[in-house]
């Protein structure tokens, strides 16, 4: 059974930190990816990682958000420093069995968590 969980969302302060986690099982997926949405607007790509290491970050986040992964395959942290108000979202991990450009592509992707809400008051 293929599961794509979030966690670590909550609310905190501009300018605070916060870290989430995906965690994807049931399958051995290549790509795992953040994107994110607020009410109203398109769903957004936020960054992603193939498992062999390439890491991608959308370029208005570079330098404030970082993902990286760990030794648990299927497994990825998304680092958010320096939070604003417009970084307020439901955030959403998604999998995908391959590697694929562009990696913000979000019909590529095969399963997606249920994502996590992210408030950030000024």
């Amino acid at each position: 059974q293929v599961q794509v969980a979030e966690s670590g969302g909550g609310s905190v302060q501009a300018g605070d930190s916060l870290r989430l986690s995906c965690v994807a099982s049931g399958r051995a997926f290549k790509t795992l990816a953040w994107f994110r949405q607020v009410p109203g607007r398109d769903r957004e790509f936020v960054a992603a990682r193939w498992a062999i290491g390439n890491t991608f970050v959308a370029d208005s986040l570079k330098g404030r958000f970082r993902l990286f992964g760990g030794t648990v395959e299927n497994t990825v942290w998304l680092q958010m420093n320096d939070l604003k108000s417009e970084d307020t979202a439901v955030y959403y991990c998604a999998a995908a069995l391959a590697n694929f450009y562009p990696y913000d592509l979000q019909t590529k992707y095969d399963y997606w968590g249920q994502g996590t809400q992210v408030t950030v008051s000024s």
